[in-house]
């Protein structure tokens, strides 16, 4: 296919130069109602390519197709069968991959790696599908979990031998990867298909040096976020499709239930033109990129107590590849928290961090980083560093062994989030069932889920988390003085 082409965008520059105007949606009319005070801080243009997308950049029946032609060109540049956009996140993009592989079947649920991103509880949620979890592999040392061994998924396939599918995360948020060739095998073996949560790897396509992406492993459906380690606007998704295990009409009605009728014409556009910048020119920039991040890690090696994580992410027992442009900082040795390192870091030299936990903290590095930014960056730590000594120490938190954070399930996560519930003292959370989810974010990935019993080391986990600066915005109340569970 022609990849010089970017349909979306080129529709919005014809639109622009036949000075089209719609009595339609929406009512700011390419930015002319729009406060002054407002145009100060955003400026016109992000008004102008604010346009309806049916009715306004296409006709009222699509005919002009720019975003079928859009969606076939970026399959056609990853090597995907077919590809979706979305401008509702991965968020969106998986759960409609988790119903149309699983919702209505007869089957046993779905295998979901227990290390999944909040969105995957949603998709349980709404779908009313039952989760069979495959433990994730654990760093009790530093308190890290890593993707499950295809070895894990085969025994979750031994355990639930009728279950629709399988979901894995992979990058996580650390940039840890699975062996994802193992797991489609042990899929397919089974004639089942694979999911991949891969909204960390929309990048991983365009240079060999990084891990191997989804669809080459053999997934069958992939889920990117552009915006993450590409180059999009926040809520700018796609998920790619290959092989015959995925009835195509279904996985796109239920994206449609979930999807937006006012999708973001700027969001599909800067899709559009990230693939074509890919395309053409993605290598060499990965390559600067994957140099530079090379660069910052071995700069960082040089701060006293800081262990900058690689090889401690890889191996038999950890992850079975890692993409670099993640650089994660544990700063334990330091006496001091993840939490106080991005806090400091932000108020002081105006810089935030990906991710924070209590002893981690993640720098992610992309094509857009330049010697500036970078210098930027090592100057910040190293201030960081020796302002560090000076801190308070953290507040303690109680941090649960691996086998006391898998928590039983008591009932389905729709049952529970759906059921009557009731608000209860922390204190007496313990032996309930939980109707609501408790995610520290970032990651995001949920420590309780509806439908599970409760257990007081992990509602100590968090109460402790969120006194030394965890954050955990799901649950009615973020401060954890109160918990939402079953009624009985």
């Amino acid at each position: 296919m022609e990849h010089d082409d970017a349909p979306l965008l080129e529709a919005l520059q014809s639109y622009h130069r036949r000075h089209r105007y719609g009595f339609t949606p929406p009512g700011h009319r390419q930015g002319r109602a729009a406060d002054e005070r407002v145009l100060e801080v955003l400026g016109t243009d992000i008004f102008r390519a604010d346009v309806l997308a049916t009715g306004g950049l296409d006709d009222r029946r699509a005919q002009g197709r720019y975003l079928m032609r859009a969606e076939q060109l970026m399959a056609d540049a990853v090597g995907a069968s077919e590809a979706y956009f979305s401008t509702c996140g991965s968020s969106l993009s998986v759960k409609a991959a988790m119903m149309a592989v699983a919702c209505g079947r007869r089957g046993d649920g779905l295998l979901v790696s227990r290390d999944s991103h909040k969105s995957i509880v949603a998709g349980l949620i709404f779908g009313g599908l039952q989760p069979r979890w495959i433990t994730p592999r654990w760093d009790a040392d530093r308190h890290l979990s890593h993707p499950p061994s295809p070895a894990q998924v085969e025994q979750a396939w031994q355990r639930h031998p009728d279950a629709d599918g399988a979901l894995i995360v992979s990058p996580t948020p650390y940039g840890t990867c699975a062996d994802l060739t193992g797991i489609a095998e042990a899929c397919h073996r089974r004639a089942k298909p694979l999911i991949v949560d891969e909204a960390w790897g929309a990048h991983l396509p365009f240079h060999p040096g990084l891990p191997s992406w989804a669809m080459d492993a053999g997934a069958d459906i992939c889920v990117v976020s552009v915006h993450k380690m590409g180059v999009g606007f926040e809520q700018g998704s796609v998920f790619h499709v290959q092989g015959d295990l995925i009835d195509r009409e279904r996985l796109w009605a239920c994206a449609d239930l979930l999807m937006t009728t006012s999708p973001s014409v700027p969001i599909y556009a800067v899709i559009d033109g990230w693939r074509r910048q890919m395309v053409q020119h993605g290598a060499e920039l990965l390559d600067v990129a994957l140099s530079r991040a090379v660069q910052v890690r071995a700069a960082l090696q040089s701060l006293p107590d800081v262990t900058v994580l690689e090889d401690e992410l890889l191996g038999v027992e950890a992850s079975h590849d890692l993409d670099r442009l993640q650089v994660l900082l544990d700063v334990a040795g330091t006496a001091t928290s993840g939490y106080q390192a991005a806090d400091w870091l932000r108020e002081h030299r105006g810089i935030d961090v990906g991710m924070s936990d209590h002893r981690r903290i993640l720098a992610t590095l992309s094509i857009a980083d330049d010697e500036d930014t970078v210098a930027m960056l090592l100057d910040a730590l190293r201030d960081w560093r020796r302002a560090a000594d000076r801190f308070e120490p953290p507040q303690p938190i109680v941090l649960p062994e691996p086998k006391q954070l898998q928590l039983e399930s008591v009932l389905s996560p729709r049952e529970a989030f759906f059921s009557a519930t009731e608000t209860v003292p922390a204190e007496q959370a313990p032996g309930r069932i939980a109707a609501e989810q408790i995610t520290p974010y970032p990651p995001g990935i949920p420590a309780v889920i509806p439908g599970e019993l409760m257990t007081r080391t992990v509602i100590d986990y968090l109460r402790t988390g969120v006194a030394a600066g965890m954050n955990v915005p799901d649950p009615a109340d973020p401060s954890l003085c109160t918990v939402r569970v079953v009624a009985v």
